[in-house]
């Protein structure tokens, strides 16, 4: 019998280092796809607020200003200071873009309005980011409520409260993700009255999926579930993929305005989606065939881009106004 095994033995030996290196690759490959989800790729930022106000020749007080997330952590932002006790608007950009992205139409807002504006850093982005990874929303959710936390500690040289309370929520894609959950785990009584949502992904899985096809071309079933479990692993629990639309029925009473283009189907199609779940029909408008989305905007015209921002302002103007 043993020289019938033998054989066997002599091919196990043989074969168990390609065996080896073939599994190794295969690890090495996961921890690629979950690198190039966790770190989002960094660039220097589109515009400043120095070069925005030398370009455009408005005086503009924009400072740039750090706080504290509930989990301990560093969070920074540019913030626009408004009219004594008005709203409030916090920015959130969308998924390897940053706080500048936004600049243009949060000074917009604030100069129709006269609100003031927050635009945080989102977890893994900006230049030298605070905090490396990016958690797709999970923890970005917490870190909004450090800035509604932030803004609401503000106050005016004669130390009055330099906002209304009243703080709305602007997210595009991973951004509004991380807005509606954020305004999913307030309390009734502190919960946003708006929210204006572009590009919303069903959860933070698919989040992941459109990252990985934009940025790594992956489309393949199993380098999508691989790259899932990676990353879970990666995070040891702090990853989460909440439903949207299983929090949604929790905004009763929230004014929403959802945004989507024809750029992305996906993202359309799940943004969609989440107006069927939310509990006010009534209070929801939504625009889901729009030419460019916040995703893509910087690809827009000049007029486009004016329409959408106007669009935006206009919600807010309206939805933030005391009842």
């Amino acid at each position: 019998m043993s020289r019938f095994r033998r054989p066997g033995k002599n091919l196990f030996k043989a074969l168990w280092p390609f065996a080896l290196l073939l599994a190794l690759g295969f690890c090495g490959a996961v921890g690629w796809l979950v690198y190039e989800v966790v770190r989002p790729p960094r660039s220097p930022y589109l515009i400043t607020p120095q070069t925005f106000t030398a370009y455009s020749r408005r005086a503009l007080k924009i400072s740039d200003e750090r706080w504290r997330n509930r989990d301990g952590t560093e969070a920074r932002g540019w913030l626009l200071r408004g009219a004594e006790g008005a709203p409030a608007v916090i920015m959130l950009h969308s998924y390897g873009a940053d706080r500048s992205w936004l600049l243009n139409l949060g000074v917009k807002l604030n100069e129709t309005t006269n609100y003031t504006v927050l635009w945080p850093d989102l977890r893994g982005h900006g230049q030298e980011p605070l905090i490396s990874s990016t958690t797709l929303g999970s923890r970005e959710a917490d870190d909004v409520l450090a800035a509604v936390d932030y803004l609401r500690s503000l106050q005016t040289p004669q130390r009055k409260p330099l906002t209304s309370g009243r703080i709305g929520f602007f997210g595009v894609e991973l951004g509004g993700y991380a807005a509606l959950l954020a305004a999913s785990r307030q309390s009734e009584a502190e919960r946003a009255p708006a929210l204006a949502l572009d590009s919303v992904p069903a959860d933070a899985d698919m989040l992941l999926h459109v990252t990985l096809q934009r940025s790594a071309g992956v489309e393949n079933g199993l380098l999508q579930w691989l790259a899932r479990t990676g990353t879970r692993l990666y995070f040891l629990g702090s990853y989460q993929s909440v439903s949207a639309c299983e929090v949604a029925p929790q905004l009763s009473g929230v004014r929403v305005l959802l945004l989507a283009g024809r750029d992305d189907n996906q993202l359309r199609d799940s943004t969609a989606e989440l107006a069927k779940c939310l509990p006010a029909p009534a209070l929801v408008e939504l625009h889901s065939d729009l030419q460019f989305s916040g995703v893509s905007l910087a690809s827009a015209t000049g007029e486009q881009g004016e329409a959408y921002d106007r669009r935006v302002i206009d919600f807010f103007d309206r939805a933030l106004q005391a009842p």
